[in-house]
């Protein structure tokens, strides 16, 4: 086996900049993963960003490529509020950054991370095996995807969740009900109906929240409620710049405020994609989904308790995610058990480090511990700086052993318990 310091398991914004950080500070690592590979084919040409501009960069040591420095030099349109940003820009953006500080990116899959004496083997889907003494994954969203339990039983033919989407296709001359009134579920709808289907949105909330748009604000309504990467108010002003203070709150208090900081919302851009063009069916509980005669067939509740039903010919979830470790296929039935976790997320030191020494979460995965900034690109700055200055400093405090045959690595290893 070949032997490395630290291995990233993920090629997105948030593993492309820890990498980029990390090679700065000249530690020993290897990347896996196919950049940027969640936005180029889970996400539909078309969409545009809910971030603004200004919250949309990767983080490299120096700060030199950002979003706007890309946009200049290709001479694509760019505000750091006031224009959103295209799907298409950021990939594109996210690639150079790869290809400027992270070209030994290999484009390989982990299929298992098993624990060996002080560190960890990781099985790649080529048939290699590497020695690694500390691990970061960065998985990104995708593999969480949450379907409520009525509607897992509907057949991928007329059921998808909206983060199983690339390109729209297939929706023309369809009638779709589409769950949900986050940036999601109105992106979808906005995309369908461009094609030429006819949409529906779903709604618990009693109506769709556009954020507000870009406009001069007086000095007192910036002080009573300033701007962040992540949104207007004092708490996400606080918890997008100081993360650590997110981190050091009760763990009950932390839950609260992951389910209730950031509600569903979408951007200011998509009002005018929507209304009058889309059923906004707002108000509505779904309770049931039956598939009958090739159509969905979904039964709401309505806000006053009226039961109603829709019949259509396509359904999608854009019912968010849930992180749950257990969703990652590489994570080993013999590992899981050495990590704490709580409601299925790992539970992190302030280095994002788990119970299982030398193996860390980053990204969304890290929300429970770190807040909501960590759901956004615009958290990959704080947790880059922070995740590689801590591994720099623990692998130049003590060298890297001598290797030992697996074997024998793995006969050393204590029996996990449930």
């Amino acid at each position: 086996m070949s032997v490395v310091d630290v291995a990233i398991i993920g090629a997105g914004p948030y593993g492309l900049s820890i990498a980029a950080h990390l090679s700065a500070l000249g530690v020993d690592f290897r990347i896996f993963g196919t950049p940027m590979e969640s936005w180029k084919t889970q996400m539909p040409p078309g969409m545009s960003l809910k971030s603004d501009g200004s919250s949309s960069d990767l983080s490299d040591p120096a700060g030199t490529l950002t979003l706007k420095t890309y946009c200049e030099q290709h001479g694509l349109e760019h505000h750091d509020t006031r224009k959103p940003v295209p799907l298409a820009t950021f990939i594109g953006y996210g690639m150079a950054f790869q290809k400027q500080f992270v070209p030994q990116v290999e484009d390989k899959r982990v299929v298992a991370v098993e624990k060996s004496g002080r560190g960890y083997v990781l099985n790649l889907d080529t048939g290699e095996r590497i020695s690694a003494r500390r691990v970061v994954v960065a998985a990104g969203i995708v593999k969480f995807a949450y379907v409520p339990s009525f509607l897992r039983h509907l057949p991928p033919e007329v059921f998808t969740h909206s983060g199983s989407h690339g390109p729209i296709d297939g929706f023309r001359g369809k009638q779709v009900a589409i769950i949900g009134a986050g940036a999601s579920a109105i992106d979808l709808a906005a995309l369908i109906h461009q094609q030429g289907g006819q949409v529906s949105v779903v709604a618990r909330q009693a109506a769709i929240e556009f954020h507000a748009p870009p406009s001069h604000r007086p000095i007192w309504r910036r002080i009573r409620s300033p701007g962040s990467g992540i949104g207007a108010g004092w708490q996400l002003r606080i918890f997008a710049e100081m993360p650590q203070a997110f981190h050091a709150l009760p763990e009950s208090l932390r839950l609260h405020k992951v389910r209730t900081l950031l509600g569903p919302s979408t951007g200011w851009f998509m009002k005018d994609q929507i209304e009058g063009k889309v059923s906004l069916l707002t108000g509505r509980s779904p309770q049931l989904a039956e598939f009958k005669d090739g159509r969905v067939h979904l039964h709401n509740l309505t806000r006053d308790g009226r039961p109603e039903e829709i019949v259509v010919d396509r359904l999608v979830a854009a019912t968010g995610y849930r992180v749950d470790l257990r969703r990652l296929p590489f994570l080993t039935a013999a590992l899981l058990p050495e990590i704490r976790h709580l409601e299925h997320a790992p539970v992190l030191s302030a280095n994002f480090e788990t119970s299982a020494p030398g193996l860390y979460f980053v990204g969304p995965a890290s929300m429970n511990s770190f807040g909501p900034v960590v759901r956004f690109v615009f958290g990959a700055d704080f947790t880059a700086k922070r995740v590689s200055r801590h591994l720099a400093s623990v692998l130049a405090r003590r060298p890297l052993p001598a290797e030992r045959p697996l074997a024998d690595n793995l006969a050393r290893q204590e029996p996990s318990h449930s």
